[in-house]
């Protein structure tokens, strides 16, 4: 028998050896272990083994209710937005897949220019339109709504809503990606066999969209976990989320073990989470090839 060759990796037109590939991808590899494995490492070390080997940071964190409750608000806003998020993003995504030509291309810059813009700038904008002599209040005086300015700001709501805002390209695109894939003969096939438009979307578009849904939803709450300045400017102290906790805890405590603790929970959960994610949508393509 002939020796097997080995593999070969196309780029560009071009194939690669694994050598080759692994020596362009060297300088990327050696970026990301400096500025994020090596500092996740260390924090989780700290946590693990400062003073010396205990697990008490870890039950620390579930022992006392003032942090257990910023876990739990962590999770409820993530998952708010994400909600929001995908109720936003479909219509969206829905008129881009069915949009040609200058449509499309005014439609994808209103998706694709806010993230060319900074969060920090974002975020002041959703500052200025909710702050008690904001536009937001302005209006709902005008139109006889309310008497008084109403407090909106420092609000678990503006928190929703402004991230929601922030983190909505990431929704819209992988929605419209799984959209744009499905052949328009699909649901007409659907509605000449007698489907309503509810029973086509509910049995032909939604479990093709799937996917781009399920792969949207986790960016964004993945996301959302790991959010700092917007919670931090428009949530205000009474909407402290983790990566507000774990910077108050090394700026402010000089904590280093106990932030590192949180930082492992996080990593925790956000691991599970994505093979949970992974594992469903196997599930889900296994389950609509049967």
């Amino acid at each position: 028998m002939s020796a097997r060759r080995p593999s070969r990796f196309r780029l560009g037109g071009r194939r690669y050896s694994p050598a080759a590939s692994l020596a362009l991808a060297a300088p990327f590899l050696l970026l990301v272990a400096i500025i994020f494995i090596l500092p996740l490492a260390t924090l989780l070390h700290e946590s693990l083994f400062v003073p010396a080997p205990t697990t008490e940071h870890y039950a620390r964190a579930f022992a006392e209710p003032v942090y257990l409750r910023v876990m739990l608000r962590t999770l409820r806003i993530a998952a708010l937005v994400t909600a929001l998020a995908l109720l936003l993003a479909w219509p969206m995504a829905w008129v881009m897949s069915r949009s040609r030509g200058l449509g499309l291309a005014l439609l994808a810059a209103a998706v694709l220019l806010p993230l060319w813009t900074s969060v920090l700038v974002r975020t002041y904008a959703w500052m200025v339109l909710l702050q008690r002599n904001g536009v937001v209040n302005q209006l709902l005086q005008q139109l006889g709504l309310t008497e008084a300015p109403i407090r909106l700001l420092y609000t678990e709501g503006a928190v929703v809503l402004a991230m929601a805002h922030v983190l909505l390209p990431f929704m819209v695109l992988p929605i419209y990606s799984a959209l744009k894939g499905i052949p328009e003969d699909y649901p007409r096939a659907a509605q000449m066999l007698g489907a309503s438009p509810w029973a086509t979307f509910r049995e032909v578009i939604w479990p093709l969209a799937l996917p781009g849904v399920t792969s949207g939803c986790l960016m964004v709450f993945l996301l959302a976990l790991g959010f700092f300045v917007t919670p931090a400017l428009i949530g205000g102290p009474q909407q402290m989320m983790i990566a507000t906790l774990v910077s108050q805890q090394v700026r402010e405590m000089l904590d280093w073990p106990f932030a590192g603790a949180l930082v492992g929970i996080l990593l925790v959960f956000v691991l599970a989470l994505t093979l949970l994610f992974k594992r469903a949508v196997r599930l889900d393509r296994f389950v609509g090839s049967a």
